[in-house]
């Protein structure tokens, strides 16, 4: 707690990084066509009128596209060939346009942790308020990789030498998943439907086999098969063109240690947590894993599971500024 409120947002900035924005008046198709091959998952849209940022084009605007427009592999999905990205957003808000939650790059990390949970948002631009310049798109992944560099230093919580089981960190009931089996729209019903970013993929015996997650559509764009959302989830995974994260998993019996250090390893989003017969039991994501590094010690758990220690951390928060010491190449 202590590390990340005496660190800035712009000490996780990295010396050298992609940045794409998109203006509104772009054809949506085109869009995500680009976020693929710039190997992004979300761009800052630029309203040229207003001459402001307005609003983030992420993986769950196409999902959301395919889910509500799609209707047959013999029907062209007419609203992603010739929309563009301020239709789609007058259609899907109907009006009710929410200002782009930011953070400026003076603002500590705990600040970026709490509106990343807060908000249930999964990318937060960092915005220079000065020039009004998109900086970065902080993530989970960014926060937790400077944690686990950077905070190797200081000394570490004795909760995390106890089990995922233990803590409870995670989700663990009512778990959603997906037969290998079910068409790729059965698969975006239940990402609409249940908000969640990545589904274990079970076969008949219900055991894990795979992971279909949000960013496994945004490749039906690249590959143009998005007029076909018949296909199986097996056959959808097959077809990627790029190999992306997979499925790792844990088990209940592991510490919160081992399992930040696999994470950040092997830098996924999420770890599927499985019993000795490969059957899934929960869900550990890095959201969950910073709510209980960052939220929950100071008191501000926004979904309270987690029993700690607070003789563990250092007591007052620091003032948060740019550290010189702080090598973002490494990052």
């Amino acid at each position: 707690m202590h590390f990340m409120r005496s660190h800035c947002c712009y000490d996780a900035v990295p010396t050298s990084c992609k940045l794409v924005v998109f203006d509104i008046s772009l054809e949506i198709k085109k869009a995500f066509v680009a976020l693929v091959a710039n190997g992004v998952r979300a761009a800052p849209l630029w309203d040229s009128k207003t001459q402001s940022f307005v609003g983030m084009l992420t993986i769950t605007d196409f999902i959301n596209i395919l889910h509500r427009y799609y209707r047959s592999p013999l029907v062209q999905i007419y609203e992603v060939e010739e929309h563009k990205i301020e239709t789609w957003r007058e259609v899907y808000l109907q009006g009710s346009f929410k200002p782009l939650v930011y953070i400026s790059p003076s603002n500590s990390l705990f600040d970026a942790v709490y509106s990343l949970i807060k908000h249930k948002i999964h990318r937060l631009p960092v915005i220079e308020p000065v020039s009004g310049n998109v900086l970065h798109i902080l993530t989970h992944k960014r926060i937790l990789k400077f944690l686990h560099i950077f905070g190797s230093t200081i000394p570490k919580p004795r909760f995390l030498k106890k089990t995922v089981q233990e803590l409870c960190v995670g989700t663990f009931r009512d778990v959603a998943v997906v037969p290998e089996t079910a068409p790729v729209y059965a698969a975006l019903e239940i990402f609409v439907d249940r908000r969640v970013s990545a589904l274990p993929v079970v076969n008949d015996a219900g055991q894990v086999v795979g992971l279909y997650s949000r960013f496994d559509v945004i490749h039906l764009a690249a590959q143009k098969t998005y007029n076909n959302l018949d296909i199986s989830v097996r056959e959808a995974l097959r077809q990627r063109t790029t190999c992306l994260e997979g499925v790792l998993t844990c088990y209940p019996h592991e510490t919160m240690e081992d399992i930040i250090d696999r994470i950040a390893k092997e830098q996924v989003h999420r770890l599927v947590l499985v019993d000795e017969n490969q059957y899934p039991r929960g869900i550990v994501s890095l959201s969950d894993i910073l709510q209980a590094l960052v939220l929950t010690p100071a008191g501000m758990g926004l979904t309270p599971r987690l029993r700690w220690d607070r003789a563990a951390w250092p007591p007052a928060p620091g003032s948060a500024r740019p550290l010189p010491g702080i090598d973002r190449s490494s990052l």
